[in-house]
């Protein structure tokens, strides 16, 4: 009888074991126990393909299937060229639209495998392919849409494929989202030239199936990629396109087995549309002990759950919780523009950023512009190889790294140094009100120089990190390790470069730690000392 009595509670048990994990949780439900997981609070650098047909045209700016439709781009200077680039090289876009172009990407010589590879090579903890851009192109195999990247342009699977690479060489994988504004973004896809020999001819945004007959797009209907024209879109349509947005990013959520999504939005996607796709997206990534090791990113403010993101910027405090800054080498999709040849960052405003960034509880996660046949450009492999070199060598600093308590010294010595130069009251006074700016706020090859004494730290275990950020040889002071300052730091036992057998000399005083920079140092980047006893 007893013996019985036990077989009955542990089939309950388990019946209401297996029950209570099938319950699909609600956001509120779901963020209750969420715990941000290690593989990216630890992760600290991560690497991004911004990629996809945008990049078949060699000019034209990262917004080239809106742009090419511009006679007149206004503000939006980066994609003055699509329109005469789009005519040259595809024809007049009445005729020949974003719909053929997307046909002409074909990705020829894409290696998902040995892209991944090399992305770990480097020290990336994680990577991030794109899922879609604002053209509202699906780079997966989507059964809600039938403009994607397995009917047509290079015929594959492209967030199938990485996927299973990223599997192969256990690398957590996210995907990013810019879609939700795509009925908005392709609305000069319906005008028309304003003047010459076309004046006045719709451009293929107003295209229907029947305009395909005999076309190699037959069958399909353009309407599905730009949207109805603005005078046919009613209440009800605006709800379908929410609806199948959410249907086509519930199937990329659960599809495939991705770790992370990011949305290129300031809220959900469609609000609660895009609140129900996370929802989805935890609940199917729930393991057996109800963890869920997943991530959703994007420009949230105080959003539980998720984690904040800052473009070409960065925190300007140490945030109490995971955040990630996103930058690019030059442009977001690989060009070939005049303007767009010029680099923002090289290795050593990569590394400063990874340094700052990482100081503040920030991971950087830095896009790679991949060419339209899925290869990596000669110029942008060579500043990834040394950031890597970089990385590998002071990835004690680096990896599962926490902020101190402060995230660095000596600061905004780049101001001081404008300021000497004679800089104007007003001109400065902008600089630093500039400063406080989170988005848009990134130091490039372009910002003035950080002083030889400016430092950022990190903390691993019991031991100190300072990357002094532009170092030179010589005298550096550090008043927030002089041992009655306010941060109350112990007397340090010993400071070595890592990297180095170089002897450093120092002397930590009440006020401030004098230390001498050696002339003998790994390389002329940023250099990162070992510091014990402090904590």
């Amino acid at each position: 009888m007893k013996l019985n009595t036990f077989i009955i509670f542990i089939v309950c048990f388990l019946s209401f074991s297996c029950y209570a994990q099938d319950k699909e949780l609600s956001w509120k439900e779901l963020g209750e126990n969420y715990e941000f997981p290690e593989w990216y609070t630890e992760a600290r650098f991560g690497i991004w393909v911004h990629w996809g047909a945008q990049t078949e045209p060699l000019q034209g700016g990262g917004w080239y299937a809106r742009h090419m439709y511009m006679e007149d781009v206004g503000k939006e200077k980066w994609g003055r060229n699509a329109y005469s680039y789009h005519k040259n090289k595809f024809g007049h876009p009445s005729e020949i639209g974003f719909k053929d172009v997307l046909n002409e990407w074909k990705a020829e010589k894409l290696d998902t495998d040995a892209l991944v590879r090399y992305f770990k090579s480097i020290g990336a903890k994680y990577f991030v392919a794109l899922a879609n851009h604002h053209d509202h192109f699906d780079n997966f195999d989507s059964t809600h849409h039938p403009w994607n990247s397995v009917n047509m342009g290079p015929k594959r699977d492209i967030i199938g494929e990485f996927e299973k690479s990223t599997k192969k060489y256990e690398m957590p994988f996210g995907v990013s989202s810019h879609d939700d504004r795509f009925l908005g973004w392709w609305l000069p896809a319906f005008g028309a030239d304003t003047a010459g020999p076309h004046k006045g001819v719709l451009y293929d945004g107003h295209m229907t199936v029947e305009d395909g007959k005999g076309k190699w797009w037959e069958g399909l209907d353009p309407a599905d990629l730009y949207g109805l024209p603005p005078a046919e879109r009613t209440p009800e349509y605006i709800e379908k396109v929410k609806q199948n947005w959410m249907l086509r990013h519930k199937e990329l959520v659960t599809k495939y087995d991705i770790d992370m999504i990011w949305f290129d939005g300031y809220n959900f996607p469609y609000n609660e549309y895009g609140k129900e796709v996370c929802e989805t997206f935890f609940n199917n990534k729930r393991d057996n002990t109800g963890k869920i090791n997943a991530v959703v990113a994007g420009k949230f403010h105080n959003e539980p759950s998720t984690v904040k993101d800052i473009e070409r910027g960065g925190a300007s405090e140490i945030l109490p919780y995971p955040w990630q800054g996103i930058t690019t080498l030059r442009t977001w999709f690989y060009k070939e523009d005049t303007h767009a040849m010029d680099y923002r960052h090289s290795a050593k405003t990569v590394i400063e950023t990874l340094a700052d960034y990482n100081s503040k509880n920030g991971n950087l996660l830095l896009n790679v512009e991949l060419l339209g046949d899925g290869t990596i450009p000669t110029t942008q492999k060579i500043i990834l190889d040394e950031v890597g070199a970089w990385i590998h060598q002071n990835s004690e600093a680096i990896y599962a790294s926490k902020p101190w308590k402060i995230y660095g010294d000596n600061l905004n010595s780049y101001l001081k140094v404008l300021e000497e130069s004679g800089i104007g009251e007003a001109d400065l006074e902008a600089l630093k009100k500039q400063k406080s700016q989170e988005h848009f706020n990134e130091r490039t090859l372009k910002s003035t120089a950080y002083g030889s004494d400016e430092v950022r730290f990190t903390t691993n275990g019991n031991v100190l990190y300072m990357f002094v950020l532009n170092p030179s040889e010589g005298k550096i002071e550090i008043p927030s390790l002089g041992l009655h300052s306010k941060q109350k730091p112990g007397k340090i036992s010993s400071i070595e470069i890592i990297g180095s057998d170089a002897h450093v000399e120092f002397k930590q005083g009440k006020k401030k730690l004098m230390l001498i920079v050696p002339a003998k140092r790994p390389n002329k980047l940023t250099t990162v000392f070992r510091i014990k006893g402090v904590l």
